[in-house]
């Protein structure tokens, strides 16, 4: 995970999203995850936030191609525990349908709003993410059950992913400049640990 910046909300939010969200409220009381099924209106700006994000996922900093989805939209608070936030951009983080699923309703994942580039750490070794040696006991707590909650370590595919790009990289099928626009988290950390260039000579992946 990276530092993500806050983008400022589409003009066409407050009338697609917002105004039929908030309608909706004052019509139920307590809403619950059924009462939202009828009621997705925050998939009138999945467009918007893949344009505003680049297409990067929140949580993963992996790249959401358009042709294929455009990601999803999580509800960084859930809508059950704040339904007054259900139609809020600020609220809304993009994502991959995976990392979705994996976050679900759960309240132990960083808010990527919020982190600073370096708390997580990829091993270059294992293509493991670990929590930054650095941070205090606090935050390195919060880094752990984020990084078990999204299953940086234990989705095999997430890994391989990590671990095929930097291969790519590597051996100069893709550029440092590709890597920053569609894997910043891949980029930066090689950047931040002085791999940029060395990772091309002493670049020893595991298979996976």
């Amino acid at each position: 995970m990276i530092f993500v910046r806050r983008q400022p909300e589409p003009p066409s939010f407050q009338s697609s999203v917002r105004q039929p969200g908030l309608a909706f409220l004052a019509r139920v009381q307590n809403p619950r995850g059924a009462d939202f099924k009828k009621q997705r209106h925050w998939k009138h700006c999945l467009s918007d936030l893949h344009a505003a994000y680049g297409g990067i996922c929140a949580y993963s900093a992996h790249w959401i191609p358009p042709d294929v989805s455009r990601g999803t939209v999580d509800h960084y608070l859930p809508r059950d525990s704040a339904p007054e936030l259900a139609y809020e951009w600020s609220n809304f983080r993009l994502c991959t349908e995976k990392m979705n699923n994996y976050k679900d309703c759960e309240l132990d994942v960083m808010d990527p709003f919020h982190i600073q580039n370096g708390w997580f750490v990829i091993n270059f070794t294992s293509f493991f993410i670990e929590a930054a040696d650095t941070l205090p006991d606090y935050l390195k707590v919060a880094a752990k059950a984020t990084i078990t909650r999204l299953r940086f370590n234990i989705d095999n595919a997430l890994m391989k992913e990590r671990f095929n790009w930097v291969k790519l990289y590597a051996n100069g099928d893709v550029s440092f400049d590709f890597l920053l626009r569609r894997y910043p988290f891949i980029a930066c950390e090689l950047e931040r640990q002085n791999l940029k260039d060395d990772i091309k000579t002493r670049f020893r992946g595991p298979r996976i």
